[in-house]
């Protein structure tokens, strides 16, 4: 079954204000409403047109029961909050709360029946319910693609006032424009009282710290983000809170911890305070083990099944350019701990050599060095870089258990040796194949993006962030984006 978007569902999107947020965000809702729906009735139909066709006899309860499924489907998903606006755009909070939803109502079903001792179809719990479930998913899904096509092109954005000095908002306004998948939009800022002449690069300071409430309704801001300042404590903060009660505006407070965030925090009432508790993240034990029993399954299983094409590969890269097919380098793992990465060889031979001579056309900051025209790549390579098929021998490098398929990037001895004690926090964990890098940017990010998105990935680390980031990186390297 086909579930798509319709065009007179475009074209309701397509007619949203994008300054109106409020009013996108209830024709999304009425959207999201109405494709779950069809996503339970196509179900319903199809279950029981397959049925007809081998002949079953459906009594009249039957259809009635399917109605009603088709009825409480959507009732399902709200109860599992698949329908708040906070979880639509990214993260998963959307697809559990749908699977939650979906599941919650197949489980029902199941022990009604049994409680009541009721005859229902098997057919409807076995098949209609999952169809529903995976159709629902596959719709959330290319909604969401949708929403961030908009986003990028500054459409159903949410405006935002930020609170807090300079340098912390000209680096959340930098995240909202290269990420712009989460809607947000700075619109405004509010400075400390001895600050409000500085200039922030184009975004408008609509006053000090105790005019919030009145930026807001200067603007028509949808929400408030408080940056890290000693100035906005919690005396303060509870007062913004309730001047922005008014109008329902959200507020966001951002911890002074950053990049933490998932189950490693939670906040536990300590003598009256809530206090902000954050657990160490896991580098060794259980969760290890099974991260490392997948990649090198996943690893060994790759290399069987592209065997034929990686020697294709090999002949290629010999018949077009003189030198062996692999390239082995020394790269720092985990710990510090020196080890050769191997990699179809993309450049002329001497390549290491003819390095010193292009220093200074370096188009990266820091300790990288990246050339978008290196005339040191072969034609062959070109290709190869551009899909990172160069990177598949590093499979042999995840069966020996020296890399991950995802982590961060492997660096080289003289990175590292440049590292400061920050930057070395990523030597904790297993370089990787791919990462969060890979699928933010690739070669177009500069060294401080990287280190930030490879520590972010470090106190993070979870077996299903590994799963999203490989769904990512299919569709980033597919389209060969950020790579040279």
């Amino acid at each position: 079954m086909r579930v798509g978007i319709g065009e007179s569902d475009v074209a309701l999107l397509e007619a949203v204000p994008h300054h109106a947020s409020s009013i996108w965000t209830r024709a999304y809702l009425r959207i999201l409403w109405g494709g779950d729906v069809a996503c339970a009735l196509g179900a319903c139909v199809c279950v029981l047109g397959v049925r007809l066709l081998y002949g079953a006899f459906i009594p009249v309860a039957e259809y009635a029961l399917g109605v009603g499924l088709v009825v409480a489907w959507p009732v399902a998903l709200l109860m599992g909050g698949a329908y708040r606006e906070r979880a639509h755009g990214e993260g998963m909070e959307e697809f559990r709360a749908v699977f939650n939803g979906g599941a919650a109502l197949m489980a029902a079903v199941a022990i009604g029946a049994y409680a009541t001792q009721t005859a229902v179809a098997r057919s409807f719990v076995m098949a209609m319910l999952p169809l529903a479930l995976l159709s629902t998913l596959y719709f959330r899904y290319r909604m969401r693609k949708r929403l961030h096509r908009r986003r990028a092109v500054g459409e159903y954005l949410r405006q935002v006032v930020a609170v807090g000095h300079r340098e912390a908002i000209l680096d959340l306004v930098m995240q909202f424009r290269g990420q712009p998948h989460h809607g947000m939009r700075v619109v405004g800022a509010c400075l400390p009282p001895d600050r409000v002449d500085d200039d922030l690069e184009g975004i408008p300071v609509l006053g000090s710290f105790g005019e919030v409430s009145e930026a807001v309704a200067r603007v028509g801001a949808d929400a408030v983000a408080v940056l890290t300042c000693p100035e906005m404590d919690g005396v303060a903060l509870r007062r913004l809170a309730w001047s922005l009660e008014t109008e329902r505006t959200d507020l966001f407070v951002a911890p002074a911890l950053m990049d933490v965030a998932g189950p490693r925090i939670s906040i536990r009432p300590v003598a009256g305070m809530p206090l902000l508790h954050v657990e160490h993240p896991e580098f060794d034990g259980a969760k290890q083990v099974v991260k490392s029993v997948f990649d090198r399954c996943v690893a060994g299983l790759a290399l069987l099944v592209m065997a034929v094409p990686l020697a294709a590969i090999v002949l290629l890269v010999r018949l077009t350019s003189p030198g062996p097919a692999l390239f082995y380098q020394t790269r720092v793992g985990r710990g510090g701990r020196e080890f050769r990465v191997v990699k179809f060889r993309t450049m002329v031979v001497d390549a290491e050599r003819l390095k010193q001579s292009l220093l200074q056309d370096n188009e990266l900051d820091g300790v990288l060095f990246k050339i978008r025209n290196d005339p040191r790549i072969t034609r062959v390579g070109a290709y190869l870089r551009r899909y990172s098929i160069d990177e598949l021998p590093q499979l042999l490098n995840v069966v020996r258990g020296e890399m991950s398929l995802v982590g961060p990037r492997p660096p080289l001895p003289e990175e590292v040796a440049q590292y400061g004690a920050d930057v070395r926090r990523r030597l904790v964990v297993k370089p990787g194949m791919t990462g969060l890098w890979q699928v933010s940017g690739r070669s177009t990010l500069t060294w401080e993006e990287s280190v930030r998105l490879d520590l972010r990935y470090v106190e993070n680390w979870s077996l299903v962030l590994d799963l999203q980031i490989l769904w990512k990186t299919w569709s980033v390297v597919t389209r060969g984006e950020g790579a040279y």
